[in-house]
């Protein structure tokens, strides 16, 4: 992954985080890694466990940052969510998967979140 991927990456997740801070979700784990790969974010809604993947997409990107989130990644994430749940204790804990489509431009920085954006893929 090139330098500027990842200061893009970097710039999206912060922005993700600061939205979903201002509609009242409380952040748990930032880039939560374990052996099977990596959740963006993981948050609390209420009494809900939000499994977050962050999109990020540049002005000259194609095709909108939700869309990259494919069934073959919703697998992945739906096996890094259980395992979570699993090492934490958590398997009769509510939780949802969402995306936040983060598009940067030359403008200001358009943000969507897209509560429960998929089902549990395993």
């Amino acid at each position: 992954m090139t330098r500027k991927r990842m200061q893009l990456g970097q710039r999206g997740e912060q922005l993700a985080l600061e939205a979903v801070k201002q509609i009242g979700y409380r952040p748990v784990h930032l880039n939560y890694r374990c052996p099977l790969g990596e959740l963006d974010l993981i948050a609390k809604d209420g009494d809900t466990l939000v499994f977050i993947e962050i999109k990020t997409r540049s002005a000259g990107d194609t095709g909108p940052a939700k869309e990259a989130v494919d069934r073959r990644k919703q697998r992945r994430l739906s096996r890094l969510a259980l395992n979570y749940l699993k090492t934490h204790g958590g398997l009769d804990t509510r939780s949802r998967f969402d995306v936040v489509a983060v598009g940067l431009s030359e403008d200001q920085p358009k943000i969507e979140i897209v509560k429960n954006a998929f089902e549990l893929l395993y």
